[in-house]
């Protein structure tokens, strides 16, 4: 028999006045499955580092321009990618801040581990 109860009440209180609701934490869960595909990764990378068109994320990449044009739908749909017209081109570039940071946050985790 257990002779330490640990008294936990206040501290599960707090916590749980800091949860999101279960519907928030499932767009939670979907926004990171679409981190879990290496393509996006990779397109995501790139864009960290520059704006760019289709063609030149396929030719940077090895990808065929489809599946580029593919995960990118994806990844705007998630809003983790967005675009603008440069004449008759659709230049791709990280949605915001946060998306670079996730990508350069994850980066940085993955070279303290090794």
């Amino acid at each position: 028999m257990n002779e330490h109860i640990h008294d936990h009440g206040e501290e599960i209180r707090r916590v749980e006045g800091h949860l999101p609701s279960e519907d928030e934490l499932g767009a939670l869960g979907d926004l990171f499955k679409v981190f879990g595909e290496r393509s996006r990764i990779r397109i995501l990378y790139v864009l960290s580092e520059s704006e760019l068109c289709v063609f030149a994320i396929s030719q940077l990449l090895g990808m065929e321009q489809s599946a580029v044009s593919h995960q990118l739908k994806i990844l705007k749909n998630a809003r983790l990618v967005d675009s603008r017209r440069d004449g008759k081109t659709n230049v791709y570039f990280l949605a915001d801040g946060h998306v670079r940071a996730i990508v350069d946050q994850g980066y940085e985790h993955l070279k303290e581990i090794n």
